[in-house]
């Protein structure tokens, strides 16, 4: 739609009223204020749950891979064989051995329930850049040195270099009874995951010390796998699926994570319904006001008719002035959003001083900051909604002006 120069200069009037249309003026300001607030909360939330769900998928399955394959029984026999199956199977990257086993841990007296891992070396070197504290390289098999969750070392009150006691129910049979296999290991590295259940469980260790920790000889529990396409790990799975039946049981990340996953996308979908009626409710003061606009300037367009501006001017006049402020609205909406996010952080601690609340419960929220991951097309999404919302809000008073009959306006004024 392109305005001719009359036509601009009349719709930049008509978006800037004059002093004795001030109330106009300020409806037009607060449907400016409302459609960029509705924006801008579309863009944080949709963001942030973008970012929450990005988040956690990286951090769960950098951990676990795309999929697991468990052994029934939890011993995994002849796995060598199996490995080598799995490393040729077309579309996997990666596959790696892995026990894991839930166990009690003590230290000056505090037990807490641990999660013990046992990783091939090339596996716990992927924890490297989570290190907090200590020297992961100190994790050699022999060595009885482990690595624990950050989390856990808190519940523990253990530091680097503490011995901590690792307990093993299933320990050597006696006379009276089984008697539970303990074993000291020295705390060599305290690592963050990120995701606070892992945190506060997860003890890693070489394979082969878990192996005699949990007396299995050189079996192993499951292989973890990684693929090319998460989003095809059970179509490229399925062979060994097919050839594993009834030794062991493939389940890929969306399974193991089904309930979390869902419960995010069902989320997601709901936010961004009820962010845009706010959006839709704010264009409405857009109608509002252009309305009261055209009621205030009837016998100016009754005397633009007569000096020869068609009704198809006047259309795009309206339109014009109405849209432009859904724009202006829209843009400093996503500045808004993109500003909020660049310092959520800091607004999080902030509100949590005003309040005195705590907002980001890692327990709670699995996530230890507050996540933020903006897709472009999303983004997109959002202005085109809130633009044709606008455009749309000025159709009623622009046809209304457009259809002044300025015979009938200026008979009686």
């Amino acid at each position: 739609m392109i305005l001719s120069p009359f036509e601009w200069t009349i719709a930049k009037r008509y978006m800037l009223p004059g002093k004795g249309e001030r109330f106009i003026a300020l409806v037009a300001g607060i449907s400016l204020v409302a459609v960029m607030l509705g924006v801008a909360a579309l863009v944080i939330v949709m963001s942030v749950m973008n970012g929450f769900r990005a988040e956690l998928f990286d951090k769960i399955v950098n951990l676990n891979g795309h999929a697991i394959i468990q052994a029934y029984g939890g011993r995994l026999d002849n796995w060598q064989s199996v490995l080598e199956d799995v490393r040729g199977t077309p579309g996997v990257t990666r596959a790696s051995p892995l026990i894991e086993q839930p166990l009690l841990a003590s230290f000056n007296g505090r037990v807490e329930a641990i999660l013990v891992r046992g990783n091939t070396g090339e596996d716990i070197n992927r924890l490297a850049d989570k290190v907090k504290a200590g020297n992961l390289p100190e994790l050699r098999t022999g060595s009885d040195n482990v690595a624990i969750g950050k989390q856990l070392a808190q519940n523990l009150g253990a530091q680097v270099g503490d011995v901590i006691t690792i307990i093993n129910p299933a320990g050597r049979s006696t006379p009276f009874g089984t008697v539970p296999r303990q074993i000291a290991y020295r705390i060599a590295a305290i690592f963050e995951i990120g995701v606070y259940d892992y945190d506060n469980a997860f003890v890693v260790m070489p394979m082969k010390d878990a192996q005699t920790l949990l007396l299995t000889g050189d079996q192993i529990g499951m292989i973890e796998v990684t693929t090319n396409n998460p989003d095809r790990v059970g179509e490229i799975l399925a062979p060994l699926t097919r050839q594993l039946s009834g030794r062991a049981v493939v389940t890929d990340w969306r399974t193991i994570n089904a309930s979390l996953f869902e419960a995010l996308a069902v989320e997601r979908v709901a936010m961004f319904v009820i962010l845009s009626i706010i959006v839709l409710v704010a264009v409405f003061n857009i109608l509002s006001s252009l309305i009261m606009l055209v009621r205030a300037k009837t016998r100016d367009i009754a005397i633009l008719r007569t000096m020869g501006a068609t009704r198809h001017s006047l259309l795009k006049v309206f339109v014009t002035a109405g849209f432009c402020i859904g724009a202006m609205g829209t843009v400093a909406g996503v500045i808004i959003g993109f500003i909020f996010l660049y310092f959520r952080q800091p607004i999080v601690h902030l509100v949590e001083i005003l309040t005195g609340q705590n907002l980001w419960d890692p327990s709670i929220r699995f996530l230890t900051e507050l996540p933020a991951r903006s897709d472009p097309v999303e983004i997109a999404t959002i202005c085109i909604m809130a633009l044709v919302f606008s455009f749309l809000a000025t159709l009623y008073p622009a046809y209304k002006a457009a259809s002044t009959d300025p015979v009938q306006v200026l008979r009686y004024e």
